[in-house]
């Protein structure tokens, strides 16, 4: 076992060396948010969808706009409206007289890297078109099933703060992404540098620098990245405390808990502590690593219940008790 972990180790010390290069382009555009860089690239890796929640002018459209253009990616940006509709994003069938027979346009969604911009301002019915693509990276126009180029990232922002002419995401659609984030204000140090850096009319430009065969090499690699027994069962013991408080000692949870978290948070829990042990540089992942993604993979994945809205209890604040009573291994 030893020779193994070894042996992952070296393999993640080589398809790594990337990310630093990444990392340093995308600085050169992006000052500060290293949170939020860090999570992108671990979704990008764990082969994850991402929800970005914080208010207008954090740098959330211009992060994922230079992520694509670091990595060579093809990218789309879809501005999300009332008035949208699915064939908006996925595409649709057109009729050409002359051959007399129907032909596909492919709609935006068919890139590498898909910003849905102020995602909950679509309705239902166009939510619904994404879901397809996000789980099973395909999409079926009229009667054809089309598969999607890999990688297939959606990243999606909303805003916190403003809820007219909005929509509730669907469960089944907030389920799908691996992380939903926070995004804050930066520092004030941080904010000094935004000035001076826009305000002195010189346009920054990131340079592609890694491919998609680095991508998905660097894929490859993270799923092979060691698990140990006792951490599997850490990570199992923080999602069933979702949904069983009072058997793992929270019982003070189990009226402030609608619905715990899905498998899915399992399988992501995991997948995502891989990535953020790779951009550590390590062939294996420790309970630290767990904890460091945990309240992203679980706090939209937890619904609270009336009791815990008046309490002004959030699902992080859930997240953090279980993470503090659960046994570390």
């Amino acid at each position: 076992m030893d020779l193994d972990i070894k042996k992952i180790q070296e393999e993640v010390e080589q398809k790594s060396a990337f990310i630093k290069q990444l990392k340093t382009e995308l600085s050169t555009v992006i000052i500060g948010q290293k949170y939020m860089i860090d999570r992108m690239i671990i979704g990008m890796l764990a082969n994850g969808h991402i929800l970005l929640e914080g208010v207008p002018g954090l740098a959330k459209t211009l992060a994922v706009k230079s992520l694509a253009a670091a990595i060579k990616a093809k990218f789309k940006r879809i501005q999300f409206t009332p008035d949208l509709l699915p064939a908006d994003l996925i595409g649709t069938m057109i009729y050409n007289p002359q051959k007399a027979e129907f032909s596909v346009k492919k709609g935006p969604v068919f890139s590498n890297i898909v910003l849905a911009d102020e995602i909950n301002r679509a309705p239902a019915k166009v939510q619904s078109a994404l879901l397809e693509a996000m789980q099973e990276r395909q999409i079926t126009i009229g009667d054809e099933t089309h598969k999607l180029d890999e990688p297939f990232l959606v990243l999606a922002t909303q805003n916190p703060i403003e809820q007219e002419g909005t929509y509730p995401l669907p469960e089944a659609q907030v389920d799908r992404f691996i992380f939903k984030l926070k995004i804050t204000y930066p520092t004030p140090e941080e904010e000094r540098q935004i000035m001076d850096s826009m305000t002195v009319g010189k346009e920054i430009s990131v340079t592609p620098t890694v491919s998609i065969e680095d991508i998905l090499a660097a894929r490859k690699t993270v799923t092979d990245i060691y698990v140990d027994e006792k951490v599997k069962e850490y990570i199992l013991s923080i999602v069933f405390a979702t949904r069983d408080p009072e058997k793992y000692g929270l019982g003070s949870l189990t009226d402030l808990i609608l619905y715990g978290a899905s498998p899915r948070a399992t399988i992501y829990l995991n997948l995502a502590a891989k990535a953020h042990a790779f951009l550590k540089g390590r062939g294996y992942i420790t309970p630290e690593d767990v904890k460091a993604i945990g309240p992203d993979v679980l706090r939209h994945r937890i619904i609270v219940t009336y009791e815990a809205e008046a309490e002004e209890i959030t699902a992080d604040d859930i997240v953090q008790r279980i993470f503090d009573t659960i046994e570390v291994p």
